[in-house]
Order: structure tokens, then C-alpha cells, then sequence
């Protein structure tokens, strides 16, 4: 078994259900309609794009590299994103990553702006810290991507720094540039802050 799998994680709002390839027509209906928020974000456009976008994800999580979710509301049961643990490390030995990143999210324009993405960033965390035991969790994205960054920033993660000419950027437009990565993270001596901030955060 690998040492990323998860099982589904619910929350009131959002199921965080492991990517499977029954997902791909789910994930292009997600990933249709207003795309404007997507600049800056891989999301699929149309169904050949969505089933080679579930490959490579399902080929990360075979070979430990990622840990891929659809996002699902709770209220209608319907796929309204992705998001994913990715670059685990094992620098301490131990089964379970000692450091995670979140990130490839998005979310459709009907859950934007919604509890979805708050809870989801929750039970993500609360599996990392938790249950992994992890002491680090990055949270990274594009440095232009103004709107990200803010979100990150409400998360409780601590900016860390630019790292220049980092990853491939998915840009449209910006062909084989490497983008410059804006680097937050959180750490298990900021986690019981973190918990009790997002969970204040989500309607009562």
C-alpha cells in the first residue's frame, strides 16, 4: 500500500473522495463554464483533457509523488474540483511523510467563495498533522497569482519567500517559462492555531 493513501475525508460541506478515472467526466463538467479564475491553475478543459489529467495524477499517486482528490459538496453531491497532497519528504525515515505540500486546487465558479475550499484546507491539515504526523505542511502558488496568495494568507500560513524561476508555470502564454514560486507554510508548532482560526471560520 502506498504511504500517501488516504481514505475519504467529509466534512459538512466538501467530501475529499481519493481521484479514481470514473472521476474524468465529473472533472470536465467541473472545469467547464466561467473559467476566468483558472489563469494561473492546471484545470482541465473538455474530456481528453480531463482523462490525461486523471492518468498523470493516478501515475503520481502510484509511485508516491501525490496524493489527488475530487472535491465534492456535501449538499448536492456534485464534483466541483480537485486538490492534493504532493512532494512528500521523508528526511526523519518514518513511514509517513515528515513534510507535505497542498496544492493543485480549484474549485468551480458555483464553489468559489463558499466553506468548501476553508473546510477542505481543514480536513487536509488535520490529516497531515494528525494523523502523518508531520511537522511541515507548504502551501505554494504562482507569485502573480494575487488572488491565491490572499487565500493562502487567510489559511493562517506563514510567507516564507520568492523562490525565482522555480516551476514550470501553467500560465497561458507563458509556453516553457518557469514561474517564480510565492512559498508559505505552516508548522506543527502553528497548527493548533491554524485548527482553531479555520474552524472559527466555517459557519456555525
Amino acid at each position: 500500500m502506498s504511504h500517501l493513501a488516504v481514505p475519504t475525508l467529509t466534512g459538512r460541506y466538501v467530501m475529499l473522495e481519493p481521484l479514481a478515472t470514473e472521476h474524468v467526466d465529473a472533472i470536465a463538467l467541473a472545469g467547464s463554464g466561467d473559467r476566468s479564475t483558472f489563469a494561473y491553475t492546471q484545470v482541465p478543459d473538455g474530456g481528453d483533457e480531463a482523462s490525461d489529467y486523471v492518468t498523470w495524477l493516478l501515475d503520481d499517486a502510484a509511485h508516491d509523488r501525490a496524493t489527488p482528490f475530487v472535491q465534492r459538496r456535501v449538499d448536492d453531491a456534485t464534483v466541483v474540483g480537485c486538490t492534493r497532497f504532493l512532494n512528500p519528504a521523508w528526511p526523519l525515515g518514518r513511514d509517513h511523510p515528515d513534510e507535505v505540500e497542498i496544492g493543485g486546487t480549484w474549485l468551480s465558479s458555483s464553489a468559489q467563495r463558499t466553506a468548501i475550499n476553508t473546510e477542505a484546507k481543514l480536513l487536509l491539515l488535520t490529516h497531515a498533522f494528525e494523523v502523518w504526523n508531520v511537522q511541515r505542511v507548504a502551501v505554494c502558488t504562482d507569485a502573480r497569482n494575487d488572488q491565491s496568495r490572499r487565500a493562502i494568507e487567510r489559511l493562517g500560513a506563514r510567507f516564507e519567500g520568492v523562490l525565482r524561476r522555480h516551476r514550470r508555470s501553467t500560465h497561458t502564454g507563458d509556453g516553457d517559462r518557469l514561474r517564480d514560486t510565492a512559498a508559505y507554510a505552516i508548522t506543527i508548532d502553528d497548527w493548533p492555531d491554524v485548527q482553531a482560526m479555520l474552524a472559527g471560520q466555517l459557519p456555525s
